[in-house]
C-alpha cells in the first residue's frame, strides 16, 4: 500500500470525515458488542490500527482497556487526542508496528484495511500477528462480497472480500476465527462483515 497516498487522501478530506465519523454516532450498537466482547474481556494492551478520528479507541478506553490509537493521518491524531484526553495516540503504519514480538493483547483494525491491495493482506495480517501474544485477539471490519474487487471508495481506490477469503487469509497468518456477523447492505451502505479471531 502506498501509504503516502493514503495519508494525502484522507487528509484532504480530513475534517469532513472527522464530522461526519468522528464520534460513535455512526457506529451500530451490535458493532460496539462484538468489539467490547473480544477486546474488552482480557488484561493488556490493546491497539486500534488506523484509528481516524479515535472514537472507537475512546470506546475501548471507556470500557477499561489500555488502548492506543494508531494513524497516518496527522489530523486524525490531533483530534483524537483533542477530544481523548489522557489516551495514547500516536501516528504509524500498520504495516510495520514499532513494538515487540508478542507484546499486544488486542488489535482493533475497524475498516482500516479497506485500501490494501489484496497481494499485500497477507503481510499485513502476519505483522499483526507478530506483536500478539498467544491467544490475542484481533478483530476487523470489511466491505463485504462475494468476489475480492476494487470499487471507487469516496476517498480513493478501496476493495470488498468475501468473509471466508478473509478467514482463509487470518489462518494462513497463524489466526482462528471465533465469531463472524455479516450486514445486508442499504440504500445508504455497503454489505459489510466483520471477523473476529484469535492468536494461535
Amino acid at each position: 500500500m502506498e501509504t503516502d497516498t493514503v495519508r494525502q487522501a484522507y487528509t484532504s478530506v480530513a475534517d469532513l470525515y472527522i464530522e461526519l465519523f468522528g464520534t460513535g454516532q455512526q457506529v451500530d450498537a451490535d458493532d460496539f458488542a462484538l468489539i467490547g466482547r473480544h477486546l474488552a474481556s482480557r488484561p493488556g494492551r490493546v491497539l486500534d490500527l488506523g484509528c481516524g478520528p479515535g472514537h472507537l479507541t475512546g470506546y475501548l478506553r471507556e470500557l477499561g482497556v489500555d488502548a492506543m490509537g494508531m494513524d497516518l493521518v496527522p489530523e486524525f491524531i490531533a483530534h483524537a487526542r483533542a477530544a481523548h484526553p489522557g489516551v495514547e495516540f500516536q501516528l504509524g503504519s500498520m504495516e510495520r508496528l514499532d513494538v515487540a514480538d508478542g507484546s499486544i493483547d488486542g488489535i482493533l483494525a475497524w475498516y482500516s484495511l479497506i485500501h490494501l491491495p489484496p497481494p499485500e493482506l497477507d503481510d499485513v495480517l502476519k505483522e499483526f500477528r507478530r506483536v500478539l501474544v498467544p491467544a490475542g485477539r484481533l478483530v476487523l471490519g470489511v466491505f463485504d462480497a462475494e468476489e475480492v474487487g476494487a470499487f471507487d471508495h469516496k476517498v480513493m481506490t478501496a476493495y470488498r472480500w468475501p468473509p471466508d477469503e478473509i478467514s482463509e487469509r487470518l489462518a494462513r497468518a497463524g489466526f482462528r476465527e471465533v465469531e463472524r456477523r455479516r450486514r445486508p447492505g442499504t440504500d445508504e451502505h455497503r454489505p459489510l462483515a466483520a471477523i473476529a479471531a484469535i492468536a494461535v
